[in-house]
């Protein structure tokens, strides 16, 4: 048996968040949209840190297909920038690749979502806003940019989103940029291509519109849905070569210069 009990109570949580009182019904519709059950087979087997990933990659039975990861040197100093596309798988295949290129030297920031992997809490760092002007905040990213692990995000902070009839992603945050030219990294780009169900769009674009998003996060919880559905699934992974910090002079202003990585991820 594991050390730890790394299985959900869906229940626990729910009641913990909304009350007591919580709905019957909303605690099965919350049980069966998470699969539960499903997780808690998983997690049972006490998985964690890049073995954890690993793993999680293979009860999903999902192939990665990874190109131009021999173009990143081992000795480097690096930020490695993403596009967000699925929400779950994108995030272990980032952190299962890198995590064992470079025996587990790595930190991911993260959203509060995937915080709630315990698993994985040894090399996640919460951020929910890329950017954000808060003292807190800025101490905190300072603190992670200029010491020694390797890092890992999602510049745009959001999985992507159906938007003008296109799946695309928000702007992508300058900090990236700002942080890893004042502490001296080049950055990777990585292009992982995929995109979640019709379904995922569809709620996530009614609970734009009926505000429900801003009461109950349904699209963040729909993610696990994803995970889900994509049992069996392919995915295309492409790593660019590094671009040397000093590429980022002032040219171009730092929010441009990340529009410029963000396109030049696109493109890979």
């Amino acid at each position: 048996m594991p050390d730890i009990d790394y299985t959900i109570n869906i229940e626990q949580i729910l009641k913990k968040k909304f009350g007591e009182k919580t709905p019957k019904w909303l605690i099965r519709f919350v049980r069966k949209l998470l699969h539960e059950d499903w997780l808690n087979d998983f997690f049972k087997k006490g998985y964690s840190g890049i073995e954890f990933t690993d793993k999680v990659i293979e009860y999903l039975h999902v192939t990665l297909q990874i190109e131009g990861l021999d173009h990143v040197p081992k000795d480097g100093r690096y930020t490695v920038a993403s596009n967000h596309a699925l929400g779950g798988n994108d995030a272990l295949a980032l952190i299962s690749i890198f995590g064992k290129h470079f025996d587990g030297n790595v930190r991911f920031l993260a959203n509060d979502f995937l915080m709630n992997l315990r698993q994985l809490r040894e090399y996640m760092v919460a951020v929910n806003k890329v950017g954000s002007q808060s003292r807190d905040l800025a101490f905190q990213t300072d603190e992670i940019f200029s010491g020694p692990y390797q890092i890992l995000i999602f510049p745009s902070g959001k999985v992507a989103r159906k938007t003008h009839g296109r799946i695309q992603e928000t702007p992508w945050a300058k900090t990236f940029i700002t942080k890893s030219v004042q502490y001296h990294r080049d950055i990777v780009p990585m292009h992982f291509y995929g995109k979640n169900t019709w379904r995922f769009y569809l709620v996530d674009w009614m609970g734009k519109i009926t505000g429900i998003n801003k009461k109950f996060p349904l699209a963040m919880i729909m993610l696990v849905d994803e995970l889900y559905r994509a049992q069996g699934k392919t995915y295309r992974i492409v790593i660019g070569d590094p671009i040397p910090w000093q590429t980022f002079d002032r040219s171009r202003k730092p929010y441009e210069w990340a529009q410029w990585v963000k396109e030049k991820v696109i493109a890979l």
